[in-house]
């Protein structure tokens, strides 16, 4: 992609992912505790309480923190769009209290959360993508031909319901049918929501058929097929990033990202709940950047985080636009500030880095971002400061060492699963087999 010409229109993306709330959540109560998730029951006593908007441990939010996140959006985005031109939903929107969900719960959540949402954004349009929490068990996404009280209609058609007014009939079909979708941003830009519960390596059901279970690669073809034909650019969203799929999955989505790297304008994910990316290579080669997933942080503090959004700026409508992310800026909430001044005062979210600025990049496309993972391999400053931005200002007490560092420099190189192939360029001083170690201790979610 070129970069857009000297005034050339621009647009903010509000992205939005893994809200988690925590309907349960109680400040004062115990933020340590032998559970999955703690913050929630009778207030206690002591150092370890629950925080007013969250806490630095294994717990999520409470609503009032996700309602003061969008009640300081710009421009009072009640009243109108607040300077964005969209906003990108993926998904997450139940706790992590999974021992105990029920049916009723999830479309509680789906619906409070939803109402909340379109409360506080008033007419902005919102494009939501279906996470792994959002059915009960847990990531328990059975493909489109299983029926009856097995499927997960009772979901889909929910999430219909609750999103009738954001999105077209067209697009309502295939997310009552198997949670995706496609619809227009605007002019000359296509969305495609996928549902990465097709491939996610916790669907137990995907044993059955790993490859393609609910057709949903087929039609991503076609979409991506007809856009091509019609001169239009994709942005692409989901919740689980695609080198965290099954491998079948994820090598046949590399490859079609591939062959529509002139129409995929820009890729957006969620779910590991820190910020980071995953870049896509020529498959002949290997060596030349064609597209990148931007992972963007959690909105939950799960696990000892700030709670964090992200905006991305992208080229805007106008002829032979590349649509493609000119930057993004993350803001966070500084726990340990919110709650020290008074439960009544509102939370001051600050921004945390804009990417450009932060990490010297002439522009933020596919090729900018694999020259950062090289230079990242030498500047141990850049280093730290890509590993403090990636867990949203509040990195763990153990340094990121040099194990860690290979771990996460060849994690941002492989936009496909199980491929020590693109790992190799890094020079990695540790055995693929140990790499893929570090990654799963490092999955938070």
């Amino acid at each position: 992609p070129a970069p857009p010409p000297p005034g050339a229109p621009t647009a903010r993306i509000l992205f939005l992912t893994d809200l988690h709330w925590d309907r349960q959540y109680v400040p004062g109560s115990a933020a340590a505790c032998p559970d999955p998730l703690c913050c929630r029951g009778a207030p206690g006593e002591g150092l370890g309480a629950a925080g007013f908007w969250g806490s630095y441990s294994k717990c999520d939010l409470p609503l009032h923190t996700i309602d003061a996140l969008l009640a300081q959006l710009p421009n009072g985005t009640a009243n109108g769009t607040g300077g964005f031109a969209a906003a990108y939903w993926t998904g997450d929107i139940p706790a992590h209290d999974v021992w105990q969900q029920s049916r009723g719960d999830q479309l509680r959540a789906l619906r409070t959360v939803t109402a909340l949402l379109r409360a506080r954004l008033g007419a902005l349009r919102v494009f939501p993508a279906v996470g792994n929490h959002e059915a009960t068990p847990v990531n328990a996404f059975p493909p489109p031909y299983v029926r009856g009280n097995r499927s997960a209609a009772w979901l889909y058609d929910a999430m219909a319901e609750a999103w009738q007014d954001w999105l077209p009939p067209a697009a309502l079909h295939t997310l009552r049918a198997g949670g995706f979708y496609t619809a227009q941003v605007w002019p000359g830009l296509r969305l495609v929501s996928l549902n990465m519960n097709f491939c996610s390596q916790a669907n137990f059901w995907l044993l059955i058929n790993a490859t393609d279970p609910a057709g949903q690669l087929q039609w991503l073809m076609g979409v991506l097929a007809e856009a091509e034909r019609d001169g239009e650019k994709v942005h692409i969203i989901g919740h689980i990033p695609p080198a965290h799929c099954l491998r079948s999955w994820s090598w046949n989505y590399y490859r079609i990202v591939s062959r529509f790297e002139g129409t995929i304008a820009a890729q957006f994910f969620g779910h590991t709940h820190l910020d980071e990316f995953e870049l896509f290579y020529d498959e002949e080669t290997l060596s030349r950047p064609v597209s990148i997933a931007f992972i963007a942080p959690s909105v939950t503090t799960y696990i000892n985080l700030n709670p964090g959004y992200r905006v991305y700026e992208v080229a805007g409508s106008y002829p032979g636009s590349s649509h493609a992310v000119l930057d993004h800026e993350t803001f966070i909430l500084n726990l340990t500030e919110a709650n020290a001044v008074p439960p009544g005062t509102a939370p001051r979210w600050r921004r945390l880095y804009g990417a450009r600025e932060a990490y010297g990049l002439p522009a933020a496309f596919p090729a900018d971002w694999d020259r950062l993972v090289r230079r990242m391999q030498d500047d141990e400053p850049l280093f730290q400061l890509f590993w403090f931005h990636l867990h949203k200002g509040h990195p763990p007490r153990e340094p990121c060492g040099g194990p860690c560092k290979a771990a996460l420099l060849c994690a941002l190189r492989s936009g496909r699963a199980a491929d020590p192939a693109l790992c190799q360029p890094l020079r990695p001083a540790l055995p693929f087999p140990r790499i893929q170690q570090l990654w799963q201790q490092r999955r938070l979610c």
